[in-house]
């Protein structure tokens, strides 16, 4: 990050001040939190920010497929790096971290210390998001196989049983605005694996739900990824210092994330 921090440096440094539009991709984890930065950089320079969030697989492909985008910003750094590998980003940084959890009815009766007992239990029905099209399932069945190495056979277990919620055209159905609440409420599922950036939002649409971090043994990611697919717009340059200085890496901390920017006190 030190790198792309620097270099940004002198692209604004350099760079001739003109008022552009920025376009901005992010993953749906990201939504709120990207938003909130965006409307404080647009009051302190003018700037318009135009954002559009989704699975970050889907928003890649968008990407792949012509979209004009200034800003991505992935909840995988996979996404980011594909593209610098296939030209179409100037520079890439890991911007934030989060961590897996899983939100629980309390008859789920999961907890920290019967983690990997209670996901495979019949009576547990698990929701999760789409691998592939959504880091969040990636994130998701690499937690599937580090319970396999611990409870061997867990992985087939767990594989078979997850429903896809959400994530892309395999999910159950991707027009409704928030088909985890639903699937909850009609009792399709009663434990979801998702980001614990999203605890407010998921007790919010669900109460009583219960938050269980994933166990260190099991949890895997998330590494978010920013890539800046040109360097001639001052503005997006501008915007992606924002996101990776102390003030937009204090607010990524306040949404949930854990921020790869924020120097320790002593």
């Amino acid at each position: 990050m030190l790198r792309l921090t620097i270099a940004l440096c002198f692209l604004l440094a350099g760079s001739p001040a003109r008022a552009e539009d920025v376009v901005l991709y992010g993953a749906g984890s990201l939504k709120d939190v990207l938003t909130a930065i965006a409307a404080d950089y647009t009051k302190k320079t003018g700037v318009a920010v135009r954002t559009s969030f989704g699975p970050s697989g889907l928003m890649r492909d968008k990407i792949e497929a012509g979209d004009k985008v200034d800003l991505f910003a992935s909840a995988d750094m996979g996404h980011v790096l594909k593209l610098r590998g296939d030209g179409r980003a100037a520079q890439v940084a890991m911007f934030t971290r989060n961590r897996l959890c899983a939100f629980a009815t309390p008859q789920a009766g999961l907890t920290g210390a019967n983690f990997a007992e209670r996901l495979v239990d019949p009576a547990v029905k698990l929701g999760t998001s789409t691998p592939k099209a959504d880091p969040g399932g990636d994130y998701t069945w690499e937690m599937f196989h580090r319970i396999d190495k611990a409870r061997p056979g867990a992985f087939a277990v767990l594989d078979a049983k997850a429903q896809k919620i959400v994530g892309g055209t395999t999910a159950v159905d991707p027009a409704n605005p928030d088909p985890i609440a639903s699937a909850f409420g009609h009792g399709q599922i009663n434990v979801m694996i998702g980001y614990c950036s999203g605890t407010e939002q998921r007790r919010k649409a669900t109460p009583g739900l219960e938050a269980i971090m994933v166990p260190d043994p099991y949890a895997a990611g998330p590494e978010y990824g920013l890539a800046l697919t040109r360097l001639d717009n001052p503005a997006a340059v501008g915007l992606a210092f924002a996101i990776l200085s102390p003030e937009g890496q204090a607010t990524l901390q306040r949404f949930g994330f854990a921020p790869v920017g924020l120097a320790t006190k002593p």
